[in-house]
């Protein structure tokens, strides 16, 4: 007799919502309902193209409820997972400069914030619901793979088996 295994596995999902993410709406929610069934120990929050300096767990609440991104990267362990899903198609700018983002005037850019991600959790993928054959058309994408050093897989079967292997590792 052995006990039930129990999945340990902690998970910090980022989704990219609004602008053109709605067209992916069905889609996220899918991963998402997926993912929170899956992954016992889940935490999600939302984000608007890049990273900045907060986030939001109701969409509806965005501007009255947020979350110092600070405190988000200081409260999850190491060995979290982290993934974000967005599609990553936004002006370049809104990823490399402060003041970028399109919502208000932040004072670092999105790749800082991106760095400081993937630095202190060190297993992370970034799921892209847009179709991989229109990546190397759009700047946005190309740079932020290139942040997410390669690890960036579609939104399909195969990327998210691809995703989790490159987590497992």
């Amino acid at each position: 007799m052995r006990p039930e295994r129990k999945n340990n596995i902690k998970v910090l999902m980022l989704f990219d919502v609004g602008g053109t993410m709605d067209d992916h709406i069905e889609r996220t929610e899918e991963l998402f309902s997926a993912s929170k069934t899956e992954f016992k120990n889940m935490e999600f929050f939302y984000f608007h193209n890049c990273v900045y300096d907060y986030m939001w767990k109701n969409n509806r609440r965005r501007h009255s409820e947020r979350f110092p991104t600070w405190d988000i990267l200081r409260k999850y362990p190491a060995d979290t997972k982290l993934i974000f899903v967005g599609d990553a198609t936004m002006s370049p700018y809104e990823v490399l400069q402060a003041g970028g983002s399109v919502e208000y005037n932040n004072e670092e850019a999105g790749a800082a914030w991106l760095a400081r991600f993937t630095s202190a959790f060190p297993k992370f993928a970034w799921l892209n619901p847009e179709p991989e054959g229109v990546w190397q058309y759009r700047q946005s994408i190309a740079i932020i793979k290139q942040l997410m050093n390669n690890r960036m897989f579609p939104l399909t079967m195969d990327g998210l088996e691809r995703a989790m292997r490159t987590l497992s590792k």
